[in-house]
């Protein structure tokens, strides 16, 4: 007996080490990969790269302001076309959808979000490039907006069924309609999970370069409005990195510690709305 507890033991205090190496391992790779990412484009970050068009080709400087307006602009118009149709998609699953049907749309659901970004960028061409003979930044945000319906669906259905039961029937006792139940009641409670479900889904395109090759493409100068192609900050970077001009290389390195840090903001506020919410007036 004691010698089969020695070797639960010695088991667990294996695995437990092999764990703490896995762990360490990953995130030594992170940091180094972020650590390398910094020191090679942290000193090209400055105040003409948020603030200047890019320069002309074998002229040095220049910055990057049309990339990150036209950045902005691309995850604007995607989450107005992807939040509400995952938001809505996902209350429908939730408090609605029977067995059948919510089978059919959780499995379409999980098959976009497995599908290549750059299928969805093909799809976009051909539904909004080849038919107007041009690119767009509408083209390029209804590829990203498709990107985000799947993962604010999932995400939207996960929070709003962990409300508890008693909500929704306490709601419903008082005399209460069920979609006035779910529009004062649920969606209220589960508000938190389902902002940062958006914030999230922001993130995961906000460094998409694939489909906006075959949509927005880019642009070296100021884009207005939403029907003429637009510069974005992943392009820029794919361009830039395999441009033959050590000038471009270093705006590449520059963009890609802007991207990151956009990315790391939007996942600390997730996470701060997560665990500590923000005030809603009440009515």
């Amino acid at each position: 007996m004691t010698a089969r507890l020695l070797w639960r033991k010695g088991l667990s205090a294996v695995m437990l080490t092999l764990t703490g190496v896995c762990a360490l391992l990953a995130l030594s790779l992170l940091f180094f990969i972020l650590g390398y990412l910094v020191y090679h484009g942290g000193r090209s970050v400055n105040w003409d790269f948020f603030t200047k068009l890019p320069a002309p080709v074998g002229e040095p400087g220049g910055g990057m302001a049309n990339a990150i307006l036209g950045s902005a602009k691309l995850l604007l118009l995607a989450s107005l076309i992807g939040v509400p149709i995952g938001f809505f998609g996902g209350v429908y699953l939730a408090e609605f959808g029977g067995r059948t049907a919510g089978f059919f749309v959780r499995y379409a659901a999980d098959l976009l979000n497995g599908t290549p970004s750059i299928v969805i960028g093909i799809f976009a061409y051909a539904l909004l490039v080849l038919p107007f003979k041009h690119f767009s930044t509408f083209a390029g945000a209804f590829a990203l907006g498709i990107m985000m319906i799947p993962i604010t669906l999932r995400s939207t259905e996960d929070f709003l069924r962990s409300v508890p039961r008693e909500l929704r029937e306490g709601a419903l006792a008082l005399g209460a309609s069920k979609w006035r139940a779910i529009a004062s009641v649920v969606i209220p409670a589960a508000y938190r999970g389902i902002l940062t479900a958006v914030l999230l889904a922001v993130a995961r395109v906000a460094g998409e370069t694939a489909p906006l090759l075959f949509t927005a493409f880019s642009n070296r100068f100021w884009s207005p409005g939403w029907n003429q192609p637009t510069a974005s900050l992943p392009v820029m970077i794919y361009t830039y990195a395999v441009s033959p001009y050590e000038d471009w290389h270093r705006q590449a390195w520059a963009a890609g510690v802007v991207l990151l840090a956009l990315v790391l903001l939007i996942n600390i506020l997730a996470r701060t709305v997560l665990a500590r919410g923000v005030s809603v007036p009440r009515q």
